[in-house]
């Protein structure tokens, strides 16, 4: 079912729940959803409300949960404010489209629609980014999901194979970022997981990018495991280096992120991208890739 709630002292949310799972969106601003969890449990998503950033189009908050950026990423265009109230429709008791107004300064309007399974955890978030100049414009979808602090990214590597005359090519690209310091604790690579963990008392930021053919990445939190998982299109190009993943933290801030491929679209076309989530309580990694 959906009802209008008050989440945060924001008085127009709505919450998307079946008895299994709930999720809720704001429309006070966005596109943004700000919780997922489990029935009468804890939310997975992270909550930074003081922080914003100043850029010349004005202040740009993150707030939390999860929101739809441009790629690659731009100062100012990517961080065009998204505070206004936005657009939302109701199509079926576990299904909600939010729709931000045509943004100015991106020329683009982003759309969000959170569609909810009948009985168990499992969400479809499909985003819309549509171009909404008169002119052919070039970017990516990107799905930016704040954890809440204290867990750990883990992100998959490639299958591992010995060294034969089949595997003399390479199986994937990683892209690092200036600020990027592998000998970082907070790394942690194993020979089929890469992890990343929160450490509040760590300021500097790290992040990593990877061309992820297995279309999936995670979050990990006490008894929990968000998971979300999306389409990989193969002799696609990405941006940033390839990379359809992405992580990043410092401090307390943490996210996972997965990104389109790059499209070229003209005025009025869209560029798409679904992201399939699911939340588990109790259950290790195995269990469930």
């Amino acid at each position: 079912m959906i009802e209008k709630v008050n989440y945060l002292d924001f008085p127009n949310c709505f919450a998307v729940s079946n008895g299994d799972a709930k999720l809720i969106v704001s429309t006070d601003f966005g596109p943004r959803i700000l919780f997922y969890g489990l029935d009468e449990g804890e939310n997975i998503f992270g909550w930074h409300g003081e922080a914003e950033v100043e850029t010349k189009l004005g202040k740009w908050k993150p707030y939390g949960g999860h929101r739809l950026w441009i790629a690659p990423e731009n100062m100012p265009l990517s961080y065009s404010p998204d505070n206004a109230t936005v657009d939302y429709s109701l199509e079926n008791e576990f299904l909600i489209r939010i729709v931000q107004p045509f943004e100015p300064n991106s020329q683009t309007q982003k759309e969000i629609t959170v569609i909810l399974s009948e009985n168990s955890s499992e969400a479809v978030i499909d985003h819309r980014i549509t171009n909404g100049s008169d002119k052919n414009i070039e970017l990516s979808a990107w799905a930016l999901t704040i954890m809440r602090p204290g867990g750990e990214v883990i992100i998959p590597n490639e299958p591992l194979e010995p060294y034969s005359s089949e595997t003399l090519l390479p199986v994937r690209s990683v892209a690092l970022w200036s600020y990027t310091d592998f000998t970082d604790p907070r790394w942690n690579y194993e020979q089929g997981l890469i992890r990343l963990r929160v450490d509040e008392n760590a300021h500097s930021p790290q992040k990593v990018g990877v061309y992820n053919k297995q279309g999936w990445a995670a979050y990990a939190w006490q008894n929990l495991i968000f998971v979300k998982k999306f389409d990989f299109i193969e002799d696609a190009v990405y941006p940033d280096f390839n990379s359809n993943t992405e992580v990043y933290t410092a401090g307390t801030f943490v996210e996972v992120e997965t990104l389109s491929p790059m499209r070229q679209l003209q005025p009025g076309e869209s560029v798409k991208h679904t992201e399939r989530w699911q939340l588990f309580e109790n259950k290790t990694l195995n269990e469930i890739i």
